[in-house]
């Protein structure tokens, strides 16, 4: 297994583990006030990465500087905006609202990077065949 493939798979486990979780707690306690985030925990966390792992291992993509971009970029924005979204509409921790905003649309924006990385990525894609 190459280096994407493994580190994008095991990031997508995390977001699954942590996304049920959410849910579990949600349903025992009754409140659905991390919906959002949940959404955002399983999509983009879990489904995305774990699609973009299977493109890795299913096409022979060189790990180039394009492909380390992308999977860093999905990593860390997935991160940003999963911890923005939280801190801006759950837990501000005293933070000034501008902040948490920022935490929030950064990773959004490294997040959107990746998406646009990934175009690129299959757009430059050739086949042996």
């Amino acid at each position: 297994m190459n280096k994407p493939v493994k580190l994008l798979l095991v990031f997508a486990g995390i977001y699954g583990l942590i996304g049920t979780i959410m849910g579990a707690h949600m349903a025992g306690a009754g409140s659905y006030a991390l919906r959002p985030i949940h959404a955002h925990v399983l999509v983009v966390g879990w489904l995305s990465l774990f699609s973009w792992s299977v493109f890795y291992q299913a096409f022979d993509v060189k790990y180039n500087a394009l492909s380390k971009f992308h999977v860093w970029t999905a990593i860390i924005g997935t991160t940003g905006l999963i911890l923005g979204m939280f801190i801006n509409n759950v837990a501000s921790l005293g933070l000034p609202d501008v902040v948490t905003l920022i935490a929030y649309i950064g990773g959004g924006v490294i997040l959107l990077l990746s998406f646009a990385a990934f175009f690129v990525q299959t757009v430059l894609y050739k086949s042996d065949k």
